[in-house]
């Protein structure tokens, strides 16, 4: 079968023949319907991240939905032919060994979760990884009703934790630098919007998450927090951010990272999908223009999310 796969770093993601997986204990196949491309796969592609994926040549592919295609022993609670979501996870497909840039994927049983028929494919990739992301996010970060929330960056994980926010009855500060979405953020509910976090630095925010991680956005982050708040570190657009320890220490601040979430968190994300609650920007593209969309994402020339849809 045809792979899309991460052969070193600073390379273009290549196209590969290699062979379909086998499904060992506590292991499942699965057929992959869709795929979504994230900028962690950009991260592996050039040199940011490239040291953690666990050997090269790395099929990629980490936001994976599709139809059980085998069960190995010993795995129970699913069905050849099910409906089902892989969790994204640090050291699962895409990222420790090989991943979903493929038509057919192996996934370790503890990470699939089952998808509810009213969720579409491309909306069930986003959910694995952007999706849980997001929530993990929100929650590590204490969000609720009523607290004064900054989000950086409204692309792929920040508009689905623009809508998670407002749907906890948070209020929402938005950051996005690109001004021409800027309406279309509105559209999502009662909430604020800049180009900048530094622009709500008065507004004395008690959480503000990063989902950009440009180096300048995170020391903006620093700045515009208020006293005792936590900023929430998820972006890795860069892999350095030259901040304020002054304003660390002066603010009593907690920085903190947030990487992936739970199969509890997916679960609940697709049940918000479901019920027509929440809803990923979405661009899908085929599985020939995996390797060229990566290339667009590196370039900031995609809005939202980026779904391949396989065959």
């Amino acid at each position: 079968m045809k792979a899309w796969q991460l052969i070193g770093a600073n390379n273009p993601l290549t196209l590969n023949e290699v062979d379909p997986p086998t499904a060992g204990p506590g292991q499942v196949v699965i057929d992959v319907k869709a795929a979504g491309i994230c900028h962690s796969d950009v991260g592996y592609l050039d040199g940011t991240l490239t040291h953690y994926v666990g050997y090269m040549p790395l099929t990629l592919g980490h936001e994976i939905a599709g139809t059980i295609a085998s069960l190995g022993e010993g795995v129970t609670g699913f069905s050849v032919g099910q409906r089902v979501v892989a969790a994204g996870n640090e050291n699962g497909p895409g990222t420790r060994y090989h991943g979903g840039f493929a038509s057919q994927v192996m996934v370790p049983a503890e990470l699939l979760v089952p998808l509810p028929d009213e969720v579409s494919w491309d909306q069930a990739a986003t959910a694995t990884d952007a999706g849980m992301t997001s929530m993990h996010a929100l929650n590590l970060g204490g969000v609720r009703k009523g607290t004064k929330v900054g989000i950086i960056g409204a692309g792929g994980l920040g508009s689905l934790a623009i809508q998670f926010a407002l749907g906890m009855g948070a209020e929402v500060f938005v950051a996005e630098i690109n001004e021409k979405a800027h309406d279309n953020i509105r559209k999502y509910g009662n909430l604020e919007i800049a180009t900048s976090i530094t622009e709500f630095a008065d507004r004395d925010l008690e959480v503000i998450v990063d989902y950009a991680g440009f180096g300048t956005t995170t020391a903006e982050a620093i700045e515009a927090i208020g006293m005792g708040g936590t900023v929430i570190q998820v972006g890795l657009g860069r892999e350095k951010a030259n901040i304020s320890a002054q304003s660390v220490v002066l603010k009593k601040l907690r920085y903190l990272g947030s990487l992936g979430g739970t199969t509890e968190d997916v679960a609940n994300v697709l049940n918000l999908i479901a019920e027509g609650k929440v809803k990923s920007n979405v661009t899908t593209i085929s599985f020939d223009q995996i390797g060229d969309t990566v290339e667009k994402l590196a370039q900031g020339e995609i809005t939202g999310r980026a779904v391949a849809l396989l065959d």
